[in-house]
């Protein structure tokens, strides 16, 4: 008489061996994509912070600021209204490696604050790059101005 052997057979293993491997490939996919939209929400987010630190300046001193450059804050007699000028994220995704966004593999392209116009005629843009669209932001270089963010 044969006794009973319990255990797996190398088939079995090796089955649900390809079946975890599988599903953690199918996990980190949909993670990646989840955080390239997660950048491209915060680079939207961004602009969104320095207009409304624009229009702040602009209330309190009647023009727009001549310059704002990353790491700097917007300010005017004292009063802060932005900090300091965010950075994009680092990591680059999808079209905002186009070279209409002016980036190459390895640098994110700066958000491009641009003042236009003189006293209370004056305007300005804000130039970003995005790797998907953003609601109804689409993807590559966009521009940012008084009139809202497109």
């Amino acid at each position: 008489m044969q006794a009973n052997k319990k255990g797996f057979t190398l088939i079995e293993l090796l089955v649900v061996v390809a079946i975890i491997g599988l599903l953690s490939t199918l996990s980190i996919l949909a993670l990646n994509t989840a955080r390239a939209r997660a950048r491209d929400a915060k680079r939207v987010a961004d602009v969104k912070q320095i207009q409304t630190a624009l229009e702040m300046y602009y209330n309190d001193a009647g023009v727009y600021p001549s310059t704002a450059t990353q790491g700097t804050e917007i300010s005017y007699n004292g009063s802060v209204f932005l900090k300091t000028i965010p950075t994009p994220p680092t990591t680059i995704d999808g079209n905002s490696t186009a070279p209409n966004c002016g980036a190459t593999a390895a640098v994110q392209p700066a958000y491009t604050y641009a003042m236009t116009g003189t006293g209370a005629a004056s305007s300005y843009t804000i130039k970003y790059c995005i790797g998907s669209a953003v609601n109804d932001i689409p993807a590559g270089l966009n521009t940012a101005t008084p009139a809202g963010i497109k």
